[in-house]
């Protein structure tokens, strides 16, 4: 991705090798490091400082098929040293609730899915 490696796998438990998160947390870790960059985004325009600011996010799977996610929480670290006064922080939410990825969610993209078969070598020169 982007010139980027990104390893992602399952745990021993379910057959992976636990080497990297699995695609769900890969999910909810877009979803709250879009949400802690445009607080980022929103800290540095009000003059404020990033300090420690980070996301915590955790999340629920669907008792009922078909298999997903049925709720995300995330909670915003702002720093404590300057507190974001209450007109802030409601802008300040506004702001996080309108980042892409959470968008995305809002509004789902048209998502297709081709299969490819790759064509290993024959050997004979065909």
């Amino acid at each position: 991705m982007g010139g980027h490696e990104l390893v992602v796998d399952q745990p021993a438990d379910t057959g992976g090798s636990d080497h990297g998160p699995t695609p769900v947390e890969l999910f909810v870790a877009s979803l709250a490091s879009c949400v802690a960059f445009y607080a980022g985004r929103f800290m540095d325009r009000h003059g404020l400082p990033r300090g420690d600011l980070g996301a915590v996010a955790d999340f629920e799977m669907a008792d009922d098929g078909p298999a997903r996610v049925a709720r995300v929480r995330i909670r915003l670290r702002v720093p404590a040293s300057e507190p974001v006064a209450q007109a802030r922080r409601e802008a300040l939410r506004a702001v996080v609730h309108h980042c892409t990825v959470h968008n995305s969610l809002l509004r789902p993209p048209e998502v297709s899915i081709d299969v490819d078969v790759a064509e290993t070598g024959r050997g004979d020169g065909r």
